[in-house]
C-alpha cells in the first residue's frame, strides 16, 4: 500500500473506489448516448401534453373538492358519531342493570338466597362462568366476607346473560372487602405462566377509585387489563348503602373490539378517532401517527396542544358539531370535521389528508388518456428503439459488474473470512492471534491482522496482570480482616465489665467506617474507688488511624495507672504522642476519673465532642465548657480540667463525631439536637438500651446512605453506694 495525500493506493478503499467509478462511467456514458437521441423527439410531445393536462386538472379538482368536502365529510362524521355513541349507551345500560340488581341485594340481603361462586378453574376456559377473584390478604373464610360473596353471587346469572348477549369482554362486581365476582369465558387468563392463580384486589384498580370519587356512572380512560395485558376501557358504577360504598359494578371493552368499529369507517387517506373530555385520543384508526392511542399516563391533552388551531378545533368538537375546517399539523394540511357524543362527553373526529384530495380523480385520468393517445403512436416508435439499446447496455453493464465482483471477492473476502474464523475460535487458553501468510495482502487487511496480533499479546499480558492484582487484593483483604479482629479485641467488650461492682453500670460500642478505624473507647479501675473513662477519635481513617489509635490507647491507660489528675495524664500522653509524629496525626479525647464512693469526678476534654448528662428523673442535655487542644498537636501544652459531682441515678453519654455527623442521602447531618431527642425517648433506660436506641436512631436517619466515619459511644450510669 502507498499513501498519496489522504488516498491509500492499493488499499480496500482504493479498490472499491475504482470499481464504483468504472461502473458509473459506463452507466453514464450508455444512458447519455440513448437519452441524447431520444430526448429531442420526446420533449415536444411531453410539453404539449403537460399544458393540456394542467388546464384540465385545475378545472376539475376545484369542483370535486367542493362537492366531497362540504357535502360528504360533515354528514359522515355525524353519522359515525351517532353509531359510536350508541355503543357506549349500550355499555352504560348493561352496567346500570347490574347496578340496580346489586342495589336491591345490598339494601335487603335477607330477601335473597345464598349463591356460591367458585374460584377460577382452568378446565372452564372457553365457558361463560362467574369466577371469584380476590387479593392475597383477603380471608374468604371470614363470616362477613363469606356472606357477602354468597349474597352478590345472585348477580352471576344476570351477568352471564349480559355477557353472552352484548359485546362486552367481562362483567364484574368488586367490594371493599377485596374480592371481585367476574364473568367472562377466559378462565385461563386468571393464571400466570407458572400455572399459579393471579391474586388481584379490585379496590386497588383505578376504575374502582375513580367510580367512588365520581359518585356515579364512570367511563375510564384507556387502561391495561390486569389479566390479559390488553388495552381497554371500563364502565363502572358505585353502589352505596346508607351513604357507605358497598360495591362497584362494571363492564369493560377491549380496545381491539372497539377499534374494529372505528377502523371499519376509516377509508383510504382518512383517519377517524375519538377524543374524551380530557382531550386524550382513546380510539383511533391511526396506529402509528399523530392521532395514535396511548395509555392515559402517556396520552397528550389535545385541548391544550401547543398548536392553537388544533386545540381550538378539539374544544369546539367536544362542545358540539363542527363545520369542515382545514387544520395545519406539523406543516401538513388536513380537512377535519367533528361531532360531539353527549352521552359520554366525547367527540368523534374525521380527518382527511388534503394532499390526497388534490390528486387527479378518475375524470382527470380519462381526459389525460385522451390527450396522450394523440402522441402514443409516435412515442411508441421512439421508445421501442430506446428499449433495445437500453437492454443491450444493461446486459453489458451487468456482465462487467459480475466479473469485477468475482475477481474482487476472491481477493478481499477470502482473507477476511479466514481472519474471522480464527478470531471466533479464540477462547479458553488459546487466546493468541498470530500473523499468517493468508493475511499478507498488502492492504488494510494485513494492517488489521497485525493489529489483532498486537491486541492479542496485550490481552494476554493484561490477563497476567489481573491475576497478580487479584491475588494481591485477596492477600490485603485477609490481612485487613485480621487487623479488624485485633482492633476489636483491644477494646473491652464484656458487659457488665465488673459484675461485683454495684456502684455503676456502663456499656460501649464502636462501629468502624472501614475495616479498621481510628475511634476507641476504654474504661478501667485505677484503684478500688476510682474508675477511668476514655472516649477518643484519631484523625483520618483506615490502617494509619488504627495504628495511632493503638499507641494512644496504650499510653493513656499506662499513664493513668501511675496516678495523677486527668489534666496531668493527658499532658504527659500528649508529649509522648508528639515524638516522631511525622504523619501529623492527632487525637481528640475526653478523659474522666470518677470517685465511686462519692460520685466526685474530674474530666479533661482535648478537642472532643461535648458529653451529654442526665440527672436522676431528668432529661439528657449537653454539658459545654472550654476545650483544650487535641493530643499530638503540640508538645508542652497544659490541659484544662473540669470538676463535677454525680448523684445516684445520674447518667453520662459520651461519643465521637461520627454520631452527630452521620449523614443521610440528602447530605443532611444527624446533629446534636437529634442525638439529644433520641436519648430522651427513653431517658430512664439502662446504659446498654440507651446505646442501642442511639444506634437505631442513626440507622433510621441515614437509611441506605454510606457510613463515612467511625461511630463510637459509651454510656455510664452512677448508682452510688446505695
Amino acid at each position: 500500500m502507498h499513501k498519496l495525500g489522504r488516498l491509500i493506493i492499493g488499499g480496500i478503499e482504493s479498490k472499491i473506489f475504482n470499481l464504483v467509478v468504472i461502473n458509473l462511467i459506463i452507466v453514464v456514458v450508455a444512458y447519455t448516448v440513448v437519452i441524447y437521441h431520444a430526448s429531442d423527439d420526446l420533449t415536444a410531445l411531453v410539453n404539449n401534453a403537460n399544458e393540456k393536462q394542467e388546464e384540465s386538472m385545475k378545472n376539475i379538482t376545484n369542483d370535486v373538492m367542493d362537492s366531497v368536502v362540504n357535502n360528504t365529510m360533515g354528514q359522515s362524521t355525524v353519522m359515525e358519531a351517532y353509531i359510536a355513541e350508541d355503543l357506549f349507551k349500550n355499555l352504560e345500560c348493561q352496567v346500570q342493570m347490574i347496578g340496580d340488581y346489586a342495589q336491591r341485594l345490598l339494601d335487603a340481603p335477607e330477601k335473597y338466597p345464598k349463591v356460591y361462586v367458585r374460584v377460577p378453574d382452568k378446565k372452564d376456559d372457553g365457558k361463560v362462568k362467574a369466577q371469584l377473584i380476590y387479593g392475597k390478604d383477603v380471608s374468604l373464610d371470614a363470616p362477613e366476607v363469606s356472606l357477602k360473596i354468597k349474597l352478590l353471587g345472585n348477580l352471576s346469572e344476570m351477568m352471564c346473560s349480559l355477557y353472552s348477549t352484548f359485546s362486552v369482554n367481562s362483567c364484574f362486581v368488586s367490594v371493599p372487602e377485596g374480592f371481585t365476582i367476574m364473568v367472562d369465558d377466559r378462565t385461563a387468563s386468571k393464571f400466570d405462566e407458572n400455572g399459579e392463580r393471579i391474586y388481584i384486589d379490585g379496590t386497588t384498580r383505578s376504575w374502582y377509585k375513580n367510580a367512588d370519587k365520581a359518585g356515579g356512572m364512570y367511563l375510564s380512560d384507556i387502561e391495561i387489563d390486569a389479566f390479559t395485558g390488553k388495552k381497554g376501557m371500563v364502565c363502572a358504577l358505585p353502589i352505596y348503602v346508607n351513604g357507605k360504598l358497598e360495591a362497584v359494578v362494571g363492564a369493560d371493552l377491549f380496545l381491539d373490539s372497539i377499534e374494529s368499529g372505528i377502523d371499519s369507517v376509516s377509508k383510504n387517506g382518512s383517519t377517524t378517532f375519538i377524543v374524551n373530555n380530557d382531550g386524550h385520543v382513546i380510539f383511533s384508526s391511526d396506529k402509528d401517527g399523530f392521532f395514535k392511542v396511548n395509555i392515559s399516563s402517556q396520552a397528550e391533552n389535545l385541548r391544550e396542544n401547543e398548536n392553537k388551531e388544533l386545540a381550538s378545533f378539539i374544544n369546539d368538537a367536544l362542545a358540539g358539531n363542527t363545520d369542515v375546517r382545514v387544520v395545519d399539523i406539523d406543516g401538513k394540511k388536513y380537512y377535519m370535521s367533528g361531532s360531539a357524543m353527549p352521552t359520554v362527553g366525547w367527540a368523534l373526529i374525521s380527518v382527511y389528508d388534503k394532499e390526497l384530495t388534490e390528486q387527479p380523480s378518475n375524470m382527470l385520468v380519462e381526459n389525460n388518456n385522451k390527450i396522450l393517445d394523440e402522441a402514443k403512436t409516435q412515442y411508441e416508435d421512439n421508445i421501442a428503439k430506446s428499449k433495445k439499446t437500453i437492454i443491450i447496455v444493461l446486459v453489458v453493464i451487468l456482465l462487467m459488474g459480475v466479473l469485477n465482483a468475482i475477481i474482487l471477492s476472491k481477493k478481499i473476502v477470502k482473507p477476511l473470512n479466514a481472519m474471522a474464523e480464527r478470531v471466533t475460535s479464540l477462547g479458553g487458553d488459546d487466546l493468541a492471534f498470530k500473523m499468517e501468510d493468508t493475511y499478507r495482502t498488502g492492504d488494510e487487511i494485513e494492517v488489521l491482522a497485525e493489529n489483532f496480533e498486537a491486541l492479542s499479546l496485550k490481552t494476554l499480558n493484561y490477563i497476567d496482570q489481573v491475576k497478580k492484582v487479584t491475588a494481591e487484593k485477596e492477600r490485603i483483604g485477609a490481612e485487613l480482616n485480621v487487623a479488624t479482629q485485633i482492633q476489636a479485641d483491644m477494646l473491652p467488650r464484656i458487659f457488665p465489665p465488673f459484675p461485683d461492682r454495684k456502684e455503676f453500670d456502663l456499656f460501649a460500642s464502636m462501629n468502624p467506617a472501614k475495616e479498621v478505624g481510628g475511634d476507641f473507647y476504654d474504661y478501667f479501675l485505677i484503684d478500688d474507688d476510682h474508675i477511668a473513662l476514655v472516649m477518643a477519635d484519631v484523625s483520618g481513617k483506615g490502617v494509619p488511624a488504627a495504628l495511632f489509635m493503638v499507641i494512644a490507647k496504650t499510653l493513656i491507660k499506662n499513664r493513668a495507672q501511675m496516678g495523677g489528675t486527668p489534666s496531668e495524664i493527658l499532658a504527659d500522653v500528649n508529649d509522648q504522642l508528639c515524638e516522631g509524629n511525622e504523619a501529623e496525626l492527632f487525637v481528640t479525647c475526653w478523659f474522666a476519673v470518677i470517685e465511686l464512693s462519692t460520685g466526685k469526678g474530674w474530666a479533661a476534654n482535648a478537642g472532643h465532642e461535648h458529653p451529654a448528662l442526665k440527672h436522676k428523673d431528668g432529661q439528657f442535655e449537653l454539658i459545654t465548657y472550654k476545650h483544650s487542644p487535641a493530643l499530638a498537636v503540640m508538645p508542652g501544652i497544659p490541659f484544662r480540667q473540669h470538676e463535677f459531682e454525680l448523684k445516684p441515678g445520674d447518667v453520662f453519654f459520651v461519643y465521637t463525631d461520627g454520631v452527630a455527623e452521620a449523614t443521610d442521602a440528602k447530605n443532611e447531618l444527624f446533629g446534636p439536637e437529634r442525638m439529644i431527642n433520641v436519648l430522651n425517648r427513653e431517658p430512664d433506660a439502662n446504659a446498654k438500651k440507651l446505646v442501642e436506641n442511639m444506634a437505631a436512631g442513626i440507622d433510621d436517619f441515614v437509611e441506605d446512605a454510606p457510613q463515612f466515619d467511625d461511630i463510637t459511644m459509651l454510656c455510664f450510669e452512677y448508682f452510688g453506694n446505695d
